[in-house]
């Protein structure tokens, strides 16, 4: 029989609606048992894509005789860490704290009043090899709460009381805040020696193994490369250090060269053998990356990287609508009609499968590109469970002009036919069980995609030429459907999820960041002031919502949520950006478009709330380092004025997009509908800009509170940007 999850919209919550374990959903029902009965919770978080939660749930949920213990002895709650980013983030503090490491599926015992006592992340199904199995934790942890409750509802008393010590200390250490100037510069130093000390020069990334695409690092050393000059010498380095690093990626494993995209990480050093989901946010920013990278070098082998992405985006992770699903899984199939499932299934290859899908010099020339062996191209020790023996991962062994020597052929033949071998391969791979796909909407990364694809829509790169007006139009397709299905316009708050409908969860700090940044994107690749006006209000209510009226900054979470034991504010930049950082650089951009004054005082609190982190170890904040940037430069405009419709707007609008530079708010003068009044009313300065006594369009570049006389040239306006 189906427990209580059955009735859920969550993927990951429904994966387990058929466990013996008796799963309640986070949330009232389930505190009202755990008090009722005087039962410990048992928390066990994941998400529906994630390998390991997998394997626990097969091991030891799907297990009649573990299932007993905890229907026994505990209340057991299943949260989708994608659905309450906030409930994750607290326990995975406790874990961190407690263990020193975390992940998923993550394991934590609670009292009936949602304090921890105890955690972990994955527990084997019996004691072996030295870990203690999920079994001997729940006998333990039972006899425990029933013979000496007192210790550890006192432990519980304590862990909660030594956390928010910790995160009060941390906000305390701020003091008195030395000048942003001298702190953030050195902060920025720091950050850059960090990075250029831990670059893996071979490989590209930093450190070793695991590696992660942490899209932040990247975009701090562009910035970074910026502020310094992209010719001086510690500029060149900062550009190849992302450079190399996404050559590496796209060359790598960790992209899926037949069907496009990024997985999540690669197991080893060399970005060869990935862990294999692939998860919208990453897609987005790695995106993002390659679009930046091309403006600062030029090179169109970037652009064609943010290609690829969107490619794969636009075709696999298209929801009706217009919005975009959340990720697709690792594991597969096997085989259609087969419970055999493993890891990459879905993404690996055979010799013998890709020379039956291919003409035979085709196949040849995929083979030595790729290093597709017969035996399969996985070293044992990247290969744990032994699920690629005899597999090949596709990873470029040269650059694709030596494979082209090697087989004599010329480079841009050989460029022709991997292409169109690629897309015979993909048609071939589609017939195979796809991987689960997460068919959840989620605001936050929505709102990074909409970002990236409304850079992209200004890119002046040549090979995105025929798709830039497509990749505005997906940008607004998206934005329109988060406003129709996950915005309650008569109390302007945002909702977390869709999936068959809008979820229960009110949005988070992060999900008016992530989306506030993709609205003012959208602005500056539409000019429509819809999106400004959208994203200003949304930054009041996030405002409203989360804001630290004390100490500055964000919280996760708002205050009247009661099953939150502890308001944490997010201060690392990781696979996804802090809310703090985003929220941050976009008050700053708000302010220089809006002349809004208490907006910059808004992100400077929410850095100076944050300087413990960032003056400390800067390089665990990248993206709040871009926002200090933005905040110790006086504020740029560019104003352009006329028919944004037109051919002399888009020339002159494509100039700011030519390259790299300093950051200029871009504005259109508004326009006469209801979203332009708007801007006109917020923004008056804008009403002394005005195309030429002719309806010729002009640009007005205004820095340090003044503005310089109106251009109506490309040329001009290159001159005046210097």
């Amino acid at each position: 029989m189906p427990n209580e999850l059955a009735h859920e919209k969550s993927p990951y919550l429904l994966q387990h609606a058929a466990n013996p374990v008796a799963w309640l959903p986070w949330g009232g029902a389930a505190f009202a048992k755990a008090r009722a009965e005087g039962k410990p919770v048992f928390l066990s978080i994941g998400y529906s894509t994630c390998h390991w939660c997998h394997v626990m749930a097969h091991e030891s949920f799907e297990n009649a005789e573990i299932a007993a213990i905890l229907n026994e002895h505990f209340v057991s709650v299943k949260v989708d860490r994608e659905e309450r980013p906030d409930v994750d983030k607290v326990y995975m503090a406790y874990v961190q704290a407690m263990t020193g490491h975390g992940g998923w599926p993550l394991s934590a015992w609670l009292t009936p009043d949602l304090k921890p006592f105890y955690g972990g992340t994955y527990f084997p199904p019996e004691d072996r090899h030295g870990r203690t199995g999920l079994p001997s934790i729940l006998r333990a942890i039972a006899k425990a709460w029933a013979e000496d409750r007192e210790r550890l509802v006192a432990e519980s008393v304590r862990v909660i009381d030594s956390l928010t010590e910790y995160h009060e200390s941390r906000r305390s250490e701020a003091g008195a805040a030395p000048d942003l100037h001298d702190s953030g510069g050195e902060a920025f130093e720091k950050a850059y020696q960090y990075f250029n000390e831990n670059f893996d020069a071979t490989n590209g990334g930093f450190g070793g193994a695991p590696k992660f695409p942490r899209a932040s690092n990247l975009g701090f050393l562009l910035r970074a490369a910026v502020i310094q000059g992209v010719e001086t010498e510690s500029g060149r380095e900062g550009v190849k250090m992302v450079a190399v690093t996404l050559q590496k990626m796209a060359g790598g494993g960790l992209h899926d060269h037949v069907g496009g995209g990024f997985h999540r990480y690669s197991v080893d050093e060399a970005w060869f053998v990935p862990h294999f989901e692939k998860m919208l946010y990453d897609q987005a920013q790695i995106a993002v990356n390659a679009l930046e990278t091309h403006q600062a070098t030029g090179d169109e082998r970037f652009a064609w990287m943010a290609r690829d992405v969107f490619n794969y985006v636009l075709r696999d992770l298209a929801a009706p609508g217009g919005a975009f699903y959340s990720a697709e899984d690792a594991d597969s199939l096997l085989a259609h009609g087969k419970p055999e499932h493993a890891e990459g299934a879905f993404y690996v290859w055979t010799r013998s499968e890709i020379e039956s899908a291919l003409e035979a010099d085709d196949a040849a020339l995929v083979c030595a590109h790729f290093g597709v062996a017969a035996e399969g191209n996985v070293p044992v020790q990247l290969d744990s469970h032994g699920e690629f023996t005899g597999k090949n991962i596709l990873m470029q062994r040269q650059p694709l002009a030596a494979t082209a020597r090697g087989l004599e052929l010329a480079p841009e033949v050989a460029a022709e036919r991997l292409g169109a071998a690629l897309e015979v391969m993909r048609a071939v791979r589609e017939k195979r069980p796809r991987p689960h796909l997460d068919d959840k909407v989620i605001t936050a990364w929505n709102g990074l995609m909409i970002s990236a694809l409304a850079r992209a829509a200004v890119s002046t790169a040549g090979c995105l030429a025929d798709v830039r007006d497509g990749y505005r139009a997906a940008a607004v397709k998206a934005a329109e459907f988060i406003e129709r299905e996950l915005y309650d316009a008569k109390r302007g708050v945002l909702y977390r999820n869709f999936r068959d409908g809008r979820g229960a969860n009110e949005g988070f700090a992060e999900d008016y960041a992530y989306l506030i940044a993709g609205l003012l994107d959208l602005y500056e690749a539409t000019f429509d002031a819809r999106w400004l006006r959208w994203a200003d209000g949304l930054q009041q209510v996030m405002d409203a919502l989360f804001w630290d009226a004390e100490h500055g900054g964000y919280f996760n979470s708002r205050a009247d949520d009661a099953g939150i034991v502890l308001r944490l504010k997010e201060d690392y930049d990781g696979a996804e950006p802090s809310p703090n950082s985003v929220a941050a650089g976009n008050l700053l951009g708000m302010s220089a478009m809006l002349h809004d004054d208490a907006a910059r005082e808004r992100a400077l609190g929410t850095i100076e709330a944050l300087r413990a982190q960032w003056a400390k170890a800067p390089h665990a904040l990248p993206e709040m380092l871009c926002a200090i940037e933005r905040a110790l430069e006086l504020p740029r405009q560019v104003v352009i004025a006329g028919d944004v419709a037109s051919a002399e707007f888009r020339e002159l609008a494509d100039v700011l997009r030519e390259k790299a530079g300093p950051r200029r708010a871009v504005l259109a003068t508004p326009g006469e509908d209801e979203a332009g009044r708007w801007l006109a009313g917020r923004a008056p300065w804008l009403a002394e800009m005005k195309p030429g006594a002719d309806g010729r369009v002009r640009a007005f570049v205004c820095e340090r509170f003044s503005c310089q006389a109106p251009v109506d040239t490309a040329e001009a306006l290159r001159t005046v940007l210097g």
